[in-house]
């Protein structure tokens, strides 16, 4: 694994508290009674795990748009092209319930991974890219996991 710088590692793992929040009050029925009177059912349990998890991944199309346009001709064409794919993917499967929706949510996330790797061996991601991806997208998909089962 490549080295990542400190400020991107510690804002990708500050963008992880809504996903761990959300398994926490899952898990945990008296933090979730709490965390409803107090913050509102929105911030408790899968509720807040899905609605940030659409935005995130609506949020990594925007990162990868981002990559394309280090790139020129048909290979930044192809660039754009897929960077829509997260937030298309986000509007058309996300929803119809919670296990639905954590389903499509992971699936989405794995799959980015995917368009991760193709940025980076196209030189259009940093060389760290693809190590910070993998923590995040492994702390993710663990936390969706009760949600999705």
């Amino acid at each position: 694994m490549t080295r990542i710088p400190t400020a991107p590692l510690t804002l990708g793992l500050a963008g992880l508290m809504p996903f761990l929040w959300g398994l926490a009050t899952t898990l945990n029925p008296s933090l979730a009674q709490w965390s409803a009177g107090v913050l509102g059912p929105r911030f408790t349990g899968p509720y807040v795990q899905l609605a940030y998890g659409t935005v995130i991944l609506s949020f990594m199309s925007g990162v990868l748009w981002g990559f394309a346009t280090r790139a020129a001709g048909v290979v930044a064409a192809t660039g754009y092209a897929l960077s829509t794919l997260p937030a298309l993917w986000a509007f058309f499967f996300v929803g119809g319930g919670p296990t639905s929706a954590a389903i499509y949510l992971i699936a989405g996330f794995v799959g980015i991974l995917g368009l991760d790797a193709m940025f980076q061996a196209q030189g259009l991601a940093p060389v760290w890219w693809l190590s910070l991806r993998l923590i995040l997208t492994g702390v993710v998909v663990i936390c969706l996991l009760p949600v999705a089962l």
